[in-house]
């Protein structure tokens, strides 16, 4: 994606990112278990899955493997890399195989009952099914569709130099040099139209900048809710459910007990009450799985990789549902994250400095009308996936963007999104809509 993105503006992305491709996407732990890394070389993780749930298992990986590279290669142009996708445009354009190709995707299956079929270890049901969270999903509804992220992350998880700001960074460098004028901390009050079509945005300070087009990169509910103005409130359809939220803590501390990766999730007991709680019942789950992010460990697993004197950046997260949270139920969930990890052998102590912890609240105070949802929809059904706005809007001359429009949420996704939506925009100034 990025790789693409540069050269539109004529940079190579190395050239301004350095990226170290690692070798353990992730190291996943269960209480009383051996912990279990996947890698990005797959007769690696079959050999280690042999190790921790036997032959069959390291079979039916393989099998898993193929399966997900296939789904990935069927829908990566034709759904991912399409501007609106939807049942008939899909077909069509999987031919000439076509339904048939689409079918061996299982859209009608959920990812758990696909999972739970091909594997008997329940340990690996649960760790595959994990990536239904990837789009903020719940694994129970979510289509077996969603296997072909396993995929996406064996072809690689890169580790940024600097960290994301690194690329936050490199974006700015790119955009400014090829002319782009960027105002930060300025609040949009209104997109403004006329009788045919979007002409620009008013500032919060009265300032109107007039524009022959205008793409929205925040969450579309905002649009939907109006606080972008009335005359653009029909640029999409508000969302009737949200995706997963999380609560998230940073902090400078000192992990002993379990040697942690740079990626590591630590799963809890009971995967079917853990996004029940979530989603049926909008709380957060009594024991929750953690992802835990040791930001300074290399990529390849290898212990004694912490920083000196002991204490180093981690960042951990658990789900949570997309509601304003009490202080109350905040603290809760935190000694719960403590407390899980506790279960799986790790301490943690912090340096001086006290945790930064983010919650659902915040979330919808820095995304407005998110709610504090962090994926806009949440992939559920089979027709879930179209069911994200596309590029373009209801109203001319306004287009979509972010992780809340097609293809979805995440850093590669957002990017696509954004590229699709300037394509869209230049296919119509070609054609002559903003004549």
């Amino acid at each position: 994606m990025f790789d693409d993105l540069f050269a539109v503006a004529g940079f190579r992305f190395e050239e301004h990112v350095s990226l170290r491709k690692a070798d353990v996407l992730a190291r996943h732990s269960w209480v009383g278990s051996d912990p279990l890394d996947l890698h990005a070389d797959v007769e690696r993780s079959a050999a280690d899955i042999e190790k921790f749930a036997g032959r069959r298992d390291a079979e039916n990986y393989r099998a898993f493997a193929a399966q997900t590279a296939s789904v990935f290669a069927t829908l990566d142009r034709t759904f991912m890399r399409a501007p609106r996708p939807n049942p008939v445009t899909l077909t069509m354009a999987a031919a000439p195989l076509g339904l048939k190709r689409l079918l061996e995707t299982t859209p009608f299956d959920t990812l758990w009952r696909s999972l739970d079929r091909r594997f008997d270890d329940p340990r690996l049901r649960q760790l595959f099914s994990r990536y239904a969270t990837y789009c903020g999903s719940n694994p129970f509804e979510a289509p077996a569709t969603l296997a072909l992220i396993a995929h996406a992350e064996r072809m690689g998880v890169w580790l940024l130099d600097g960290g994301m700001q690194a690329l936050a960074d490199a974006l700015l460098t790119a955009a400014e040099s090829s002319g782009c004028d960027c105002h930060f901390d300025t609040e949009v009050a209104e997109i403004t139209t006329d009788s045919k079509r979007t002409v620009g945005v008013v500032l919060a300070d009265g300032r109107q900048l007039q524009a022959d087009a205008v793409i929205f990169n925040g969450d579309t509910n905002a649009l939907a809710d109006g606080l972008l103005g009335a005359t653009v409130d029909r640029a999409t359809k508000a969302r009737r459910e949200p995706s997963l939220s999380a609560i998230t803590r940073a902090q400078v501390a000192r992990p002993t007990g379990f040697e942690l990766a740079h990626h590591n999730v630590f799963f809890c007991d009971d995967y079917t009450a853990e996004f029940d709680a979530i989603f049926k019942q909008a709380r957060l789950p009594r024991e929750p799985t953690v992802y835990l992010c040791a930001q300074s460990r290399p990529g390849h697993g290898d212990a004694g990789s912490a920083t000196a004197g002991g204490t180093e950046p981690l960042f951990s997260l658990i789900n949570a549902p997309a509601r304003e949270l009490s202080t109350t139920e905040v603290d809760e969930a935190c000694v719960a994250l403590n407390e899980m990890l506790e279960r799986h052998g790790l301490q943690i102590e912090d340096d001086a400095a006290p945790p930064s912890v983010t919650t659902p609240n915040d979330f919808a105070r820095l995304f407005p009308a998110s709610r504090g949802a962090l994926y806009g929809r949440p992939t559920h059904g089979w027709f879930g996936s179209f069911r994200r706005p596309g590029s373009r809007s209801r109203v001319p001359g306004l287009y979509l963007a972010g992780g809340s429009a097609h293809p979805g949420a995440g850093v590669p996704m957002a990017s696509l999104s954004g590229q699709l939506a300037a394509d869209r925009l230049l296919e119509d100034a070609r054609g002559g809509a903003f004549r």
